[in-house]
């Protein structure tokens, strides 16, 4: 007996209604994206190696999945080197390629590569799978799509201020309410490092603080004197664990603990400056909230850091997230190439839609009506109507067996196509056709203009 096929943990099948509420969200995010003045790029499912290895940190390079050389990868590989068991040397001797981690390392090479075809500032999005050889849960997935928009070639912070709306314009499409978008400054947190005496563990410090809603002020304490930051560090960072009040009064505390650190200064500036602008300007569903605990990204974001949680009824975690990056493009040899750019979790943002109920009821890839085929004559007069109707647009299709008429009345309730044609002998000699709404039970007698308008 034939194995069971399945799928790889950590990847899915969608069926088509799946699909088509998938396509509903993208399209959204599309939308948006070039109503903002992004232009769409796409680069490969897989990059060379060397381009990704060593751009996301430790953990990163572990979670990307490498592909092995095709033919015999162990040519290049000495015997001896097979018994030292040297897993990184032997990597990159059988495997010069890998799947794509995200989609901002190769949008950078993108720019590298193209710099003088490009028109700076450029405004790109990009909506494509990326593989993380993560563990799978709840929201996290080792196959799954990215929608990226990324600016790059200003310093502006008009640029932050605009993807800030951004982010509000498609939730708000979405019908999703109640979502909060954090902002914080890597600056800011340099600065607090600066000031407490422990910017030698600036990452140890972020990482630390970043877990303060998952482990408390005493968790968060306790894996800071793990790392070594003192006793007197963490008294002076206390009213960073009680820090709450309006967007103005927490940028005013942070002033107050910043004042001696010109880096953490410039940070303040730059987020009363994204903070003010959007709250003047509006936003239409989503609110905006500094967090300063909000600390993803260190490896390579510089200046404003996002990230979008779902509105509370939801358990899940975020669904968006981004930041200023002042030379990404240096790790690909372009210098001083500024860059701020968000991203969307498509996947995230499905289950949530999905978990509320939001998704609207007329989303579906099924066709308007399904003809009824009685014979060789009657489905050539009903393919002539179908011809003449997908030619205006109208999605509509023919039974392809001639079968017992019950069966196919089956087959348009099962796929919950909402009307049926009926086209016999009798239509046929009237030049009319039957509509049948196989919600209702009504049956109505309509000639092509009429099918056709009933079914528009």
């Amino acid at each position: 007996m034939a194995q069971k096929p399945s799928i790889p943990k950590g990847t899915r099948d969608f069926s088509p209604a799946e699909v088509a509420k998938r396509q509903y969200i993208i399209s959204i995010i599309k939308n948006n994206f070039e109503k903002f003045g992004f232009q769409p790029i796409e680069t490969p499912s897989f990059e060379n190696s060397e381009t990704l290895m060593g751009k996301y940190g430790d953990e990163g390079d572990r979670l990307i999945f490498k592909i092995l050389n095709s033919g015999d990868y162990l040519d290049k590989v000495n015997p001896e080197e097979l018994q030292t068991i040297n897993y990184k040397q032997l990597t990159g001797k059988i495997s010069e390629k890998a799947l794509r981690y995200d989609l901002t390392v190769p949008f950078a090479r993108y720019v590298v590569q193209h710099q003088n075809e490009i028109e700076f500032p450029f405004k790109r999005y990009q909506i494509q799978p990326v593989w993380r050889a993560d563990r799978p849960q709840k929201g996290r997935f080792r196959e799954f799509f990215q929608c990226d928009a990324d600016v790059v070639g200003s310093t502006s912070l008009w640029q932050e201020v605009e993807l800030v709306q951004l982010y509000d314009a498609v939730f708000s499409d979405l019908g999703l309410n109640g979502v909060t978008i954090k902002i914080n400054n890597r600056k800011i947190l340099s600065g607090i490092a600066e000031v407490i005496g422990a910017s030698d563990k600036l990452i140890d410090f972020t990482v630390a603080l970043d877990k303060l809603d998952k482990i408390g002020e005493d968790g968060v304490k306790k894996e800071m004197l793990e790392k070594g930051i003192s006793e007197n560090a963490i008294e002076k960072v206390q009213p960073l664990f009680h820090f709450t009040g309006s967007i103005t009064e927490k940028i005013s505390q942070l002033s107050a603990l910043l004042s001696d650190s010109k880096e953490g200064m410039k940070g303040v500036e730059e987020l009363q400056f994204i903070c003010e602008n959007v709250i003047n300007l509006g936003l239409k569903q989503a609110v905006l909230d500094l967090d300063v605990t909000l600390a993803r990204g260190l490896n390579y974001y510089t200046g404003a850091i996002f990230e979008v949680a779902p509105p509370k009824a939801v358990a899940m975690s975020s669904i968006g997230g981004g930041g200023r990056y002042d030379d990404l493009t240096g790790i690909f040899g372009l210098k001083n190439m500024s860059g701020v750019g968000i991203s969307f979790g498509l996947d995230r943002i499905y289950l949530v839609i999905e978990e509320l109920d939001l998704f609207p009821k007329t989303i579906t890839t099924t066709s308007k009506a399904l003809f009824i085929n009685y014979g060789e004559k009657e489905a050539f007069y009903a393919m002539k109507a179908i011809t003449a109707l997908r030619n205006s647009g109208i999605k509509v299709e023919m039974y392809p067996d001639t079968t017992k008429v019950g069966k196919q009345f089956q087959h348009a309730d099962k796929r919950q196509i909402p009307f049926a044609v009926i086209a016999g002998e009798t239509e046929m000699e009237a030049n009319v056709f039957s509509l049948k709404n196989l919600v209702t039970g009504e049956q109505i007698i309509v000639d092509f203009e009429g099918l056709k308008a009933a079914l528009d």
